[in-house]
């Protein structure tokens, strides 16, 4: 009992020692000691290195894609994703057209990334297990949430894909969209053919010469190329939606600071929507913000930027120059634009009614 005793003592005195120095749970720590952005220990971006010595970003997009990566009459490139390179590139530069675009096909997209022929790959790609865990590649997060679907000729007079039976239907090689086919028309014992193209386009014109009954692939894929066909009130696309893509940024494996860059840029646009700071108001909030949530977007109260090897502005660099996560979806998915798609999963967590895009907290 007396060697029990000793040792009560002894611990009893060593928490008491602990505790000198540490605030007790009901002292309140200062915003300084909870919201002061630290030095990070990390090593500096190769890429981003390599990016600031060339002078330029090369981004990887569609070869062409209404509403997501196409060039326009005066050979520009526009869309969704485009967007967002401009929005990495004023991040990085504070230059917008500080960015090579880069056309990838399907089956080029990652061994790109993977030889250095571009930094970061906004192609509307689907992240999955295979291609984070097996192809050696990082995905830095989702800026699209789509579905695949089937668009057909409206005259079929269809109700669900589950009706085509012995149908002939247009995917694309390289993609999940023949996994995806196969795995709903097993499940409802459905019979299929499928024709299998090398290209979005490529399935696109088959379809367009009746190759095929049906065209399945991403739904905002099918919207895009609905608009480029004869006579586009004559197809529709089913309800079915038959997966969850998941569409976001990628980079190469093995160099965290610059995945983080990329997620971080994305994410600040879509806080700027939450917050409502747009492309139109981000000079005068940042003159006159008092949120302390849109101060530290904004770079007013502390420096975020130097944890990203970024100017304390980068965030608000990015939004002048594209406008919030809503004014990019707007202008080039949405009512501004030819495919007209709904928010749907897209909106805000806190929309009416609510979708999937969240703001990561920065602090």
């Amino acid at each position: 009992m007396a060697a029990l005793a000793v040792i009560l003592t002894v611990l009893t005195t060593a928490a008491g020692c602990e505790r000198q120095g540490v605030p007790e749970a009901t002292e309140p720590l200062l915003a300084t000691e909870i919201g002061a952005p630290v030095a990070s220990e990390r090593p500096t971006s190769r890429v981003l290195a390599a990016v600031k010595r060339r002078g330029r970003l090369n981004c990887g997009v569609h070869p062409g894609l209404v509403g997501f990566a196409y060039t326009d009459n005066r050979g520009q490139w526009r869309g969704f994703d485009v967007d967002f390179c401009r929005a990495m590139a004023a991040a990085i530069f504070d230059d917008p057209d500080a960015v090579r675009f880069v056309p990838v096909t399907t089956e080029q997209r990652f061994e790109a990334l993977k030889d250095g022929r571009i930094d970061v790959l906004w192609r509307n790609s689907s992240w999955t297990l295979t291609r984070e865990a097996g192809q050696g590649v990082v995905f830095a997060g989702v800026n699209y949430y789509d579905g695949q679907g089937f668009l057909v000729r409206r005259a079929l007079n269809l109700n669900s894909a589950a009706e085509l039976n012995g149908a002939r239907i247009c995917v694309q090689g390289g993609s999940t969209s023949q996994q995806n086919a196969d795995d709903f028309f097993r499940l409802n014992g459905v019979e299929y053919r499928a024709v299998v193209l090398p290209s979005e386009e490529a399935a696109r014109d088959a379809y367009g010469r009746e190759d095929c009954d049906a065209f399945s692939g991403d739904i905002s894929a099918l919207a895009a190329a609905r608009t480029v066909l004869p006579n586009p009130n004559s197809h529709v696309i089913l309800s079915d939606v038959v997966s969850k893509e998941p569409l976001g940024p990628a980079v190469a494996s093995g160099d965290e600071r610059w995945a983080s860059l990329v997620r971080w840029t994305l994410n600040a646009l879509i806080l700027a929507e939450e917050l409502g700071v747009t492309a139109a108001t981000v000079q005068d909030q940042t003159e006159q913000a008092r949120d302390p949530r849109i101060r530290r977007l904004l770079g007013l109260d502390a420096d975020f930027g130097a944890m990203l090897d970024l100017d304390r502005r980068w965030a608000a660099q990015a939004i002048a120059a594209t406008g919030n996560y809503g004014e990019i979806f707007e202008r080039n998915l949405g009512s501004q634009s030819a495919l007209d798609l709904e928010r749907g999963l897209n909106a805000q967590w806190n929309a009416q009614p609510a979708g999937l895009i969240y703001g990561l907290p920065i602090r």
